[in-house]
């Protein structure tokens, strides 16, 4: 085989039907458009029109609220972070926190907040201080003998 006899396979490639182009070519004079009327005109965009008649989107009820302010968390998983301390790129002797997650890559962001979540396995113990945590991730951390601070506890505490 020769780089002069490479082509497609038979159908892969549909010639484009050029419309408006003369009687012969089947979609001549008016290019398939119908006679005049909005949808022969060039520019037209009539999504969700409905001649007149109430739109759907209009007919239905609205439910809910999205909160302008609402907060934004980055999230990780203990198994996650686990995992990153057995490739090497975080220190468990050390305090994980924020800045130290950010660092190794594991969160891209840490938004308004890293909150981490239970999934996957603690071995070793584990000194996390982060924005927010599940129940069950700071059981799972308590269980393999470290502490894992969070933000939300930290406030409750206070007052």
């Amino acid at each position: 085989m020769k780089l002069n006899e490479l082509h497609d396979n038979e159908g892969a490639n549909r010639k484009k039907k050029r419309v408006a182009r003369g009687p012969g070519s089947g979609k001549g004079k008016m290019a398939g458009r119908g006679i005049k009327g909005q949808k022969s005109r060039s520019g037209v965009a009539i999504n969700a029109y409905e001649g007149g008649q109430m739109p759907l989107y209009r007919r239905l009820p609205k439910r809910g609220f999205s909160k302008p302010n609402r907060k934004e968390w980055a999230v990780t998983n203990l198994g996650a972070i686990e995992a990153f301390i057995e490739a090497g790129k975080i220190d468990a002797a050390a305090e994980i926190n924020a800045e130290v997650l950010v660092a190794s890559g594991l969160v891209r962001r840490k938004l308004d907040g890293i909150r981490v979540l239970a999934k996957g396995e603690v071995t070793r113990a584990l000194n996390i201080s982060v924005a927010g945590a599940s129940k069950a991730a700071v059981e799972a951390v308590e269980k393999a003998g470290g502490t894992l601070k969070t933000a939300v506890a930290a406030a409750e505490a206070a007052e």
